[in-house]
C-alpha cells in the first residue's frame, strides 16, 4: 500500500499541501480565528508544517530530524483551541487537499487521522 506521502507526489506534493493549507487559512474569512494565532508572515510556519507532514505522511522525518521529539501539544498550549478552531483547521486542510488535487483515496485515508490530530490540539470546551 502506498503512503499519503507517495500518493501526494512526495516532497513536492507535501510542500504544495502545506502552502495550500496556509494560503486557505490566510484567505478564508471563516478561518480568521486560527489565522490570528499566527504571525503576519507565514513562511516559517509553512516550512514547519511541510517538515511535519513529510514524516507524518510516510516520507522523510524532516521535522523530527530538525527539532527532535515531536510534541504538537506544547506549541499550541498558549492558544485557546476548541471545537470551532479545530473545525477551522480541518476546513483549511480539506481545501488544501482539493487545491493539490488529492485523490479520493488520499482524502479517505487522511480523514480520520487528520481529525484525530486536530482533536488532540483542543485545550478547551467545546
Amino acid at each position: 500500500m502506498s503512503t499519503p506521502y507517495e500518493l501526494l507526489g512526495g516532497e513536492t506534493g507535501i510542500r504544495a499541501l502545506a502552502n495550500a493549507f496556509y494560503d486557505a487559512m490566510n484567505e478564508l474569512p471563516q478561518a480568521e480565528t486560527i489565522r490570528a494565532m499566527h504571525k503576519a508572515n507565514l513562511d516559517s510556519i509553512k516550512e514547519k508544517l511541510f517538515e511535519y507532514l513529510s514524516g507524518w505522511m510516510g516520507g522523510p522525518p524532516l521535522y523530527a530530524e530538525k527539532y527532535g521529539k515531536i510534541c504538537l501539544d506544547k506549541p499550541h498550549e498558549p492558544y485557546a483551541i476548541g471545537s470551532a478552531e479545530r473545525d477551522q483547521w480541518l476546513t483549511c486542510m480539506d481545501i488544501a487537499l482539493e487545491r493539490v488535487n488529492a485523490s479520493d483515496e488520499v482524502k479517505t485515508m487522511l480523514k480520520q487521522p487528520l481529525f484525530n490530530m486536530a482533536e488532540r490540539m483542543r485545550n478547551r470546551e467545546p
